[in-house]
Order: C-alpha cells, then sequence, then structure tokens
C-alpha cells in the first residue's frame, strides 16, 4: 500500500466533522421552528424505526409551528406518539392526518441547557479535526519514516496542516459563538 499525504483529503474530512457540526445544530430547538427539529425523532412503521421526514412531509408554516403531514393515516398516531416520547418538549395536535406541533418559547433554563448541548457537539466536532491532523501527522511520520519525504518536507506539510487545523477549529468555534447568540437571545 503506498500511502501519500493529500492535504486536499485532510481538508475533506476536516468539513466534514463541520458539516455534521452544522446539522446537529439544525436540530437544536431556538424558539424557532424549523424542519429539522424533528429529524432525530423516529416512528415505529412498518415493524421498523423510521425518520419522521420518511413516513410524512415536516413544514414549517410559521416561525413557532411545524406541521407533518402524514402520507398513511394508519401512522398518524405513532408520529404523535414518537414526537411525544421523543423529550423536545412538543405536543402535537393530531387532526386527521396532519399534526401541528406548536413550538413553545424557551425558558431561561432550558436555553442555558441548549447552550451546554451546543458546546457539546463543537467539542465533537472539534475532537474529530484534530483526529484527522492526527491522521495526517501519522501519514507524514510513516513516509518519513519509510525515506519517502524528508525531515524538512516533514515539518513543512506537518506545519501545513497545523494551520488547516486551526483554521477549522476557528470556524467551528464561530459556528458555536452565533448559535449561542441564537439560542440565548430573548
Amino acid at each position: 500500500m503506498s500511502e501519500t499525504f493529500n492535504k486536499d483529503e485532510l481538508n475533506r474530512r476536516m468539513n466534514g466533522a463541520i458539516a455534521t457540526l452544522k446539522s446537529e445544530f439544525a436540530g437544536l430547538r431556538t424558539g424557532r421552528a424549523s424542519p429539522a427539529l424533528l429529524d432525530p425523532v423516529h416512528v415505529d412503521a412498518y415493524g421498523t424505526e423510521m425518520p419522521v421526514n420518511q413516513v410524512g412531509t415536516v413544514s414549517a408554516p410559521e416561525p413557532r409551528l411545524l406541521t407533518v403531514q402524514v402520507w398513511d393515516k394508519g401512522l398518524a398516531k405513532a408520529v404523535d406518539k414518537a414526537i411525544r416520547d421523543a423529550g423536545l418538549g412538543l405536543n402535537p395536535q393530531l387532526d386527521g392526518q396532519l399534526l401541528r406541533i406548536p413550538i413553545p418559547p424557551l425558558n431561561e433554563e432550558r436555553r442555558k441547557e441548549l447552550a451546554k448541548l451546543a458546546s457539546k457537539y463543537a467539542e465533537h466536532a472539534r475532537v474529530a479535526v484534530r483526529n484527522v491532523r492526527r491522521d495526517g501527522m501519522e501519514i507524514l511520520k510513516r513516509l518519513e519514516k519509510d525515506h519517502k519525504i524528508g525531515q524538512d518536507e516533514h515539518h513543512s506539510k506537518g506545519d501545513e496542516l497545523q494551520k488547516l487545523t486551526d483554521a477549522h477549529i476557528k470556524e467551528i468555534d464561530q459556528v458555536l459563538h452565533g448559535k449561542e447568540q441564537e439560542i440565548m437571545q430573548v
């Protein structure tokens, strides 16, 4: 197996960690309705666990209201139960095949919990970026050990990798700061 140091591949993996963080943040409730809020909810349908968006259409017609138009009338009660049991603090109102889910305003305690959760998600993303850096550094060490690159090239590519890592960590911190501002605004 011929190993090479591919900065673009490492950059792609670091960007993937940031993309994952942004999708996790989309699911955090901030008092505004977002269809992504129901992404973690899974419904027991047809003998298997399915995401809500695979059994109905999720939309946000108003800033404080989500709706789920369930495609199979027989699943409407299961979707209602799944949303209630998801721990999101939401109480859907069932109307035939349509569920209306009012988004209550957040209290201060819940805002602080969400900010802590956002920080936890950001730390996971930072760890993922650092793991990519570690993988890159190990590749460089092996290449130097196998005499495919010199010590100077190892150090210069290591410095490049560290700059790339620092830039991604900074972006994670900026995304976190923006999400915390969004959560804490009243």
